[in-house]
C-alpha cells in the first residue's frame, strides 16, 4: 500500500538506490529482496518507487537520501521536507 498525503505527511517517487534500499532493509522495511507470492521482484539499483516522506526525510538526516522525481512528489510533503531539500536531491529540477 503507498500511503497518501494525509496518512504519511505526503509521498514522493524517489529513485531507489543501493545505499537506500540496504538502509530500508536494516530498518525492517525489506525492498530488495523478490517475493514471488505477491508478484514482487524486488527492487534493483535504478528502480522508481514511492516512499512517504517521514521515511524520505530520515534517509535525508543520515546523509543517505535517494534522488526523487519533484514532478511526482505530493504537496503534502512541504510539511515535513522543506523545498530546498527536494531539489537538492531532485532528478528532475535543473
Amino acid at each position: 500500500m503507498i500511503l497518501t498525503g494525509t496518512e504519511a505527511g505526503g509521498t514522493l517517487l524517489t529513485r531507489r538506490i543501493g545505499t537506500v534500499a540496504v538502509a530500508a532493509r536494516e530498518q525492517g522495511n525489506d525492498l530488495i529482496t523478490p517475493v514471488p507470492e505477491y508478484d514482487f521482484p524486488g527492487l534493483k539499483p535504478g528502480d522508481r518507487w514511492c516512499v512517504c516522506a517521514a521515511t524520505w526525510r530520515q534517509a535525508y538526516e543520515a546523509g543517505v537520501a535517494s534522488p526523487v522525481v519533484l514532478a511526482a512528489t505530493h504537496e503534502e510533503t512541504l510539511a515535513v521536507i522543506p523545498l530546498d531539500a527536494l531539489k537538492e536531491h531532485a532528478l528532475d529540477v535543473h
